[in-house]
């Protein structure tokens, strides 16, 4: 999953810009709010979507579930709801594996300048 490891500067963000950090499409996006209840992000008068951090958190955790590990929609719902902790430690874990390969890419680059 390539996604930008910034830290957050914003409350919101839009659908386009969630689309582009989990390098989804948006439609993607709008199809998994259908198909998981607990993810809602908030929209304004002019139905617009308005994605918080958690709501993010929650994206990242269904894209491990169904691009990465495979699983179907529904057994990810049912995963999602039965294990909620675990699903969000997991997620933790593949977020600091992610840091550490980028931190040993970015090494590697410094020793390959140094021969």
């Amino acid at each position: 999953m390539a996604e930008n490891t910034e830290k957050p500067t914003k409350i919101y963000y839009s659908i386009k810009e969630v689309a582009e950090m989990m390098n989804v499409s948006e439609s993607l996006l709008r199809y998994w709010e259908s198909e998981f209840p607990h993810l809602r992000p908030k929209t304004t008068g002019n139905r617009v979507r308005q994605y918080t951090q958690k709501d993010i958190n929650q994206i990242k955790i269904i894209y491990n579930l169904v691009k990465v590990r495979g699983f179907k929609l529904a057994a990810a719902r049912k995963m999602i709801q039965a294990n909620r902790a675990g699903a969000n430690k997991s997620q933790e874990v593949i977020d600091s594996l992610i840091s550490v390969r980028d931190q040993l890419k970015e090494l590697k680059k410094q020793l390959d300048g140094l021969v």
